[in-house]
């Protein structure tokens, strides 16, 4: 299966950054989380469901939200969203899967999901 997933993020429904892949630095992660989760915020004032998707020169940022989590993935804009959303959906029931005893007694630290990217490191270019 090709990798279509360029960058990748997980955040709160408060902007915090719980793990990330970028393969371009120059955006401080914690800064991205905060203007995705506000965008998130004010689309959901606007519509039912927040945002879902939006592009940015040749990439498309597409954002799923369960149990108030964020996953963002970028692709090129020439993938198919929904090849992008199955992969974020895979990727979020293994979030889940890993960390949901971790998110029920989380005292905020970042660390406790540093370890997530080795296990999805299929969906995600190198």
């Amino acid at each position: 299966m090709p990798r279509i997933l360029i960058d990748f993020w997980v955040l709160t429904d408060n902007g915090i950054v719980l793990y990330s892949k970028a393969s371009d630095q120059k955006v401080n992660p914690q800064l991205f989380g905060a203007l995705m989760s506000a965008l998130n915020k004010f689309a959901e004032k606007l519509t039912d469901g927040g945002i879902s998707n939006f592009e940015m020169a040749d990439l498309r940022f597409v954002i799923i939200k369960r149990r108030s989590i964020l996953f963002i993935g970028s692709s090129s804009y020439k993938t198919k969203e929904k090849k992008v959303i199955d992969d974020l959906l895979q990727i979020s029931d293994k979030f889940f899967q890993l960390y949901t005893e971790a998110l029920t007694n989380w005292d905020n630290n970042v660390e406790t999901f540093s370890d997530f990217g080795e296990h999805i490191e299929q969906f995600l270019e190198k």
